[in-house]
């Protein structure tokens, strides 16, 4: 579906990228346990990066040369990305020895309209805490 903001032309996200620590590690993740497919490619060492289709147009841009340092939340709040059975996925994900943040979970949403929503968190190989989230039908 094409993306309706006319201010843009388009809408939605296409990628979102952040530098890793361990970029082999990384791209092990998103693509074998997350299930992501790379589109592009280029660079060598720590000038490598790959843009990885979350499965629908949407990627994740990953950069070599990430520091060591520990950061709290990762390379950003969170990431989160559309799953049609959070708790199969979760299940999934969760055999691949990821740090579980929160187990699934129903939410009311107290927003406008009102939503119930399921979600589920972990933490990615770089510290990064993702999303798996789903609107209740």
């Amino acid at each position: 579906m094409a993306g309706t903001n006319a201010a843009i032309g388009g809408g939605g996200i296409h990628h979102v990228a952040m530098k890793v620590k361990d970029f082999d590690a990384s791209v092990e993740f998103y693509t074998t346990v997350m299930g992501f497919k790379p589109t592009m490619s280029w660079g060598e060492g720590d000038g490598r990066a790959v843009m990885l289709d979350s499965g629908d147009g949407s990627c994740v841009e990953l950069f070599a040369g990430g520091s060591a340092e520990p950061r709290p939340e990762g390379a950003w709040i969170h990431l989160a990305f559309n799953s049609s059975d959070v708790d199969a996925a979760f299940e999934r994900i969760r055999h691949a020895g990821v740090k579980v943040i929160l187990v699934p979970t129903s939410i009311d949403l107290p927003s406008n309209p009102s939503r119930t929503v399921r979600i589920a968190f972990f933490a990615g190989p770089d510290g990064e805490t993702v999303e798996l989230f789903s609107i209740a039908k």
